[in-house]
């Protein structure tokens, strides 16, 4: 049976990730990597260190030889860890944000990129970018970083966060042929902004996991 490794810098999202794992992967073994630090570092330090890289490809090669034949990494701030750990690591490791990008950059042309965490802006704006190129589409790119709402989350006042979100949100969707939440954090948000502002919002997880149930089904 094929086995997938997910890896989370953020302990909470562990149980988002059991319901999803349940609903996707029932013919697939599964287990949570987490290493809470490498984020920890990465907000102390601004930027992605060539420590904090070096930890990730190592918890990421740790997962292969732990038998898994497929690696969801589930940190959209670690995106560019990723890009280094695939050259290192002999199975498929996926980036959360792998399919929703792709799925923006054939919804509309004008993206906006939302973010609680400064750690994401970056990687987020860049995957979404390239994946344009690969697709051979003009997108515009623009950034929006809702910091207090992270502030709030790590307060523990997770209604504080999702209001902030929300407002910001509504403030400037309009301008947008499509959202982009970076953080699988806002996640639960999406049906109810979608609503609110009638333009397309995008979430990572499901989409994430239903592309990791497509490579358990291709799987020999």
């Amino acid at each position: 049976m094929t086995r997938v490794a997910l890896f989370h810098t953020v302990a909470a999202l562990t149980g988002r990730f059991e319901e999803l794992a349940d609903e996707y992967l029932a013919d697939a073994e599964w287990y949570h990597v987490v290493d809470e630090s490498v984020l920890d570092d990465m907000l102390d330090a601004g930027e992605l260190t060539p420590n904090v890289t070096e930890r990730i490809c190592t918890q990421l090669a740790l997962a292969q030889r732990g038998g898994a034949d497929i690696v969801l990494d589930t940190c959209s701030s670690t995106s560019p860890a990723v890009d280094v750990s695939r050259k290192l690591v002999d199975v498929p490791i996926v980036k959360i944000d792998d399919p929703m990008t792709e799925r923006a950059v054939e919804i509309g042309d004008r993206i906006v990129v939302v973010a609680t965490a400064a750690s994401t802006l970056g990687p987020s704006k860049d995957l979404v970018e390239r994946k344009g190129e690969e697709a051979g589409r003009d997108v515009t790119v623009e950034t929006v970083l809702v910091d207090e709402a992270f502030e709030a989350r790590r307060a523990g006042d997770l209604e504080m966060h999702d209001e902030l979100v929300s407002e910001a949100v509504e403030d400037f969707a309009d301008d947008f042929d499509v959202v982009v939440l970076a953080q699988a954090s806002m996640s639960h948000l999406e049906s109810s902004l979608f609503e609110r502002t009638s333009v397309p919002v995008l979430s990572s997880p499901d989409l994430a996991m239903e592309h990791i149930a497509e490579l358990v089904s291709a799987s020999p």
